[in-house]
């Protein structure tokens, strides 16, 4: 079987893997829906503000392991670091547009963190771009007490400190793809009320940086049982 014949195999493979919506089910079980419960995504962070800590993190191990699998087995299969990386972004594809859940998903970070630390760890390129960026995400938490800002500048450092480190270009675009996928992800969210609570512009900024409408995490999280009015006011 030819190289291109078992790489696109494999992004099939990791799609549909990506697709599997164990935090979605795990959260039913439960009486919970993450489609309409707390920040609507079907991803482990959701699961962990709406179930425990504990059952958040089994899964987050889940979804985190999804990526770094795929990858390792794109490794064994002969695949270049670039031809890697692009297996793992389908498995982010797939956990954050699910053909399970019609196509809707969580945010991918967990995913794209897996991705991130095993492709140094199994290839002949620097590790400090991953470490940099790792070291973004954990810092950029601890301090401000919110992942989404830390998680969407930890994924930007990749591109630019891989160019830094004078990786191939291939690798550079490869987690330039990341980023895009992430933030695409994030300014397609679907808008809490209409009319918007504020303008395009903020909206798509609020996204970006905080993965909500409006910058009120508290609100934003009660939405479901609140008058629609209550954002229009406070995004003014």
């Amino acid at each position: 079987m030819t190289t291109w014949i078992v790489w696109l195999i494999l992004i099939i493979a990791a799609y549909f893997l990506g697709s599997l919506p164990l935090s979605y089910l795990v959260a039913k079980a439960r009486g919970i829906d993450l489609i309409s419960d707390g920040t609507r995504q079907t991803g482990a962070g959701n699961l962990w503000r709406t179930t425990s800590r504990k059952v958040g993190l089994a899964i987050g191990i889940f979804d985190f392991l999804k990526g770094l699998i795929m990858v390792w087995i794109a490794q064994t299969q002969g695949m270049d670091v670039a031809q890697q990386i692009a297996v793992g972004l389908a498995t982010i594809v797939g956990h954050n547009w699910p053909v399970f859940l019609r196509f809707h998903g969580g945010r991918g970070a967990a995913t794209a963190l897996g991705i991130v630390i095993i492709v140094p760890s199994i290839n002949d390129i620097s590790p400090w771009p991953a470490i940099i960026a790792v070291c973004i995400v954990v810092i950029g938490s601890v301090v401000i007490r919110s992942s989404p800002l830390p998680v969407i500048v930890g994924a930007a450092s990749l591109p630019l400190t891989n160019w830094a480190f004078r990786e191939e270009l291939a690798v550079i675009m490869a987690y330039l793809a990341m980023v895009l996928i992430l933030v695409i992800k994030r300014l397609t969210a679907q808008p809490a009320v209409k009319p918007l609570p504020t303008g395009m512009g903020k909206v798509l900024l609020n996204r970006l940086l905080f993965d909500r409408d409006i910058r009120d995490k508290k609100l934003w999280m009660s939405r479901k049982s609140i008058d629609p009015q209550k954002l229009l006011d406070d995004a003014e």
